[in-house]
């Protein structure tokens, strides 16, 4: 396995270079790396050693979110966590294709570029739901083991009206209007994420928000939200064919963002899956309850590892 990494440099929006920031990750050596994907720039970071293990973040998320997740796994796997096209410091090219199918299939892409044959792969929320797709594209020997953090599914009620809404060009409009146009009210929709917002560290804020500096960034969410009700169909639809992948599942209990209680319905789908709740978290348990979070993945990771 070999990584064709590029050295650290302006990402390229609409002619405009913008300046990508220090990877912020002081506890471990983490390599700011580019691949070229259908003609576009995607940024990812690598750190560690030992059999890759891929992190897909979720929607309007960035590499940013494995800031506490990375440092714990770098031990035991080589860690990739791109930015998907579109956000984060990854190039937005015009009329992007946001559908789930069109993201799981540039990830694909992005593993062959980078020379992974084989790996583990973890994903949150939208970042689960490309999870599922890239499992169910490849085959069983390819992936070894799947982990969804509050992967978007069909079973949730949260965001099954409000997301075809915002796609729509009413609610685009509104959108764009509104919470795209006032910083000031991002924090309140970060607050909403977390189970206990005074477990949010300080730079958390800002460290989201540093990529909507770059004008598009919210063009690739409106592009998720306008495929919503055909993607979770599809998603039931894959479900069979990873029913065999060894799945971990974790949630926090407080999610208002996609429902702890639809765990139960996904599991039942899945024959070898395992699930978590991690007590008064929300729908970032990797920020909130590092230290849980982690102990509960690598526990996980290595036992299967080493009954293969």
């Amino acid at each position: 396995m070999s990584a064709k990494a590029k050295e650290p440099g302006p990402v390229m929006v609409a002619g405009q270079d913008l300046p990508v920031p220090p990877v912020a990750i002081p506890e471990c050596n983490v390599r700011e790396c580019f691949a070229n994907v259908d003609g576009a720039r995607m940024r990812y970071l690598r750190a560690g050693t030992g059999p890759p293990l891929v992190l897909l973040h979720g929607l309007l998320g960035y590499s940013f979110s494995w800031r506490f997740t990375i440092p714990a796994l770098t031990p035991h796997f080589t860690v990739f966590a791109p930015d998907m096209l579109g956000v984060g410091f990854s190039d937005r090219p015009s009329n992007l294709d946001c559908s789930l199918r069109a993201n799981a299939e540039r990830i694909l892409r992005f593993l062959d570029i980078v020379d992974i044959s084989s790996f583990d792969m973890l994903g949150t929320s939208h970042g689960g739901a490309v999870a599922i797709k890239v499992a169910a594209s490849v085959a069983k020997s390819r992936l070894k083991r799947l982990v969804l953090v509050a992967p978007v599914n069909p079973w949730s009620a949260h965001g099954r009206h409000l997301a075809p809404f915002l796609g729509s060009t009413i609610g685009s409009a509104l959108f764009r209007g509104t919470v795209a146009r006032t910083p000031s009210t991002w924090d309140f929709w970060l607050r909403r994420l977390y189970g206990d917002p005074r477990r949010i560290t300080p730079g958390t804020l800002e460290g989201y928000a540093a990529p909507y500096k770059i004008p598009g960034t919210f063009q690739y969410g409106l592009g998720v939200v306008r495929h919503w009700t055909r993607d979770l169909q599809e998603i039931e639809f894959l479900l069979p064919k990873i029913a065999n992948t060894p799945t971990l599942l974790i949630w926090g209990s407080r999610d208002r963002a996609v429902n702890p209680g639809s765990a139960d319905k996904l599991r039942a789908k899945l024959h070898h899956c395992e699930s978590v709740v991690l007590d008064g978290a929300g729908h970032l348990p990797y920020e909130e309850s590092p230290d849980e979070f982690n102990a509960v993945l690598l526990r996980f990771l290595l036992a299967q590892h080493n009954e293969r």
